[in-house]
């Protein structure tokens, strides 16, 4: 039996309608900015086995009730733009969907994780019922997560542990410097534009 019971097919609904949403928000700054402000846009819903070992992970029982109330990423969307203005922004209209409602929300972009990870988090209630969580995050922010997953996962790890995640934090850190230089170069260049 699903851990999702009959909600399965609910949940692939909701993830495409809040993927058509970002669609139709990426149109809108598309034309207010004069340039796209996503890089790329995945969707998902949490595969059950996935699921399962989460539920097992955080001592939860194997249940529907589990997997679509006491966890919110059942559905789960990354949003990776190419601005910080742009990840806030994107949050600001995705909160004010109207069969949407914020949950809970982690800004890992001004709070870092101590690891050096940026990212925001955005848990979405969604038609009362279900959850979404929607991570925004630069290009930057997102290729040291991967590069950071690969490597954390790759096995027998040989050498200094404590030197490798110092040398991530300040890759993460050098990276964050970028993306507000970024930030800066494009909002002079929207200043000579006016």
């Amino acid at each position: 039996m699903s851990i999702y019971g009959n909600h399965a097919s609910e949940l692939e609904r909701i993830k495409e309608q809040l993927l058509a949403d970002i669609q139709e928000i990426r149109g809108h700054m598309t034309a207010e900015l004069g340039m796209d402000p996503i890089e790329h846009l995945l969707g998902r819903v949490k595969s059950e086995e996935s699921m399962r070992e989460k539920c097992r992970r955080k001592g939860l029982p194997e249940t529907e009730e589990s997997a679509l109330q006491a966890i919110y990423d059942a559905i789960g969307i990354r949003v990776v733009c190419a601005f910080l203005d742009d990840v806030y922004t994107i949050r600001d209209r995705l909160a004010s969907l109207p069969y949407c409602a914020v949950a809970e929300e982690k800004d890992y972009i001004r709070h870092a994780k101590p690891n050096g990870y940026r990212s925001y988090h955005l848990i979405l209630r969604v038609k009362d019922c279900y959850f979404a969580e929607i991570q925004l995050r630069t290009i930057s922010m997102d290729t040291w997560a991967a590069l950071e997953h690969h490597l954390k996962y790759k096995k027998n790890v040989q050498g200094n542990i404590r030197l490798i995640e110092q040398e991530l934090k300040r890759c993460a850190d050098e990276l964050a410097a970028t993306d507000a230089s970024m930030q800066t170069i494009r909002d002079m260049m929207q200043e000579t534009d006016v």
